[in-house]
């Protein structure tokens, strides 16, 4: 089993939710965060005054999948949220060793 965690722009969340679920991934977690890469923020004119953005919003993306379906959805994920311009993102894929539900006490893939 594999964690894939994918920083993506805000505005390509509903298209990687759709292309995960073309491939059947299960449920997902998404987060509101902020950060920045080679991007290293921008500046921008407010009321007159210019300012420093230093951290720009993204939206982080948490799934844990099977080893069969990890290159499926690397895949959808790049597909989906990839402009082709500078802050498209990063997707880091990290190995899980157990999971559990809590509600049920299934362990690990039958608990995905």
């Amino acid at each position: 089993m594999k964690k894939i965690e994918a920083v993506i722009k805000p505005f390509k969340l509903d298209e990687v939710r759709e292309a995960l679920s073309e491939i059947g991934a299960n449920g997902l977690t998404v987060t509101e965060v902020k950060g920045f890469g080679r991007q290293k923020g921008h500046t921008e004119l407010y009321r007159g005054a210019e300012y420093v953005v230093d951290f720009l919003p993204k939206i982080k993306v948490e799934l844990v999948v099977t080893d069969d379906v990890v290159d499926a959805a690397v895949e959808s994920i790049i597909k989906a949220a990839r402009t082709g311009k500078i802050g498209d993102g990063k997707i880091f894929v990290t190995p899980v060793e157990q999971i559990i539900r809590i509600r049920t006490g299934e362990t690990d893939e039958a608990a995905i």
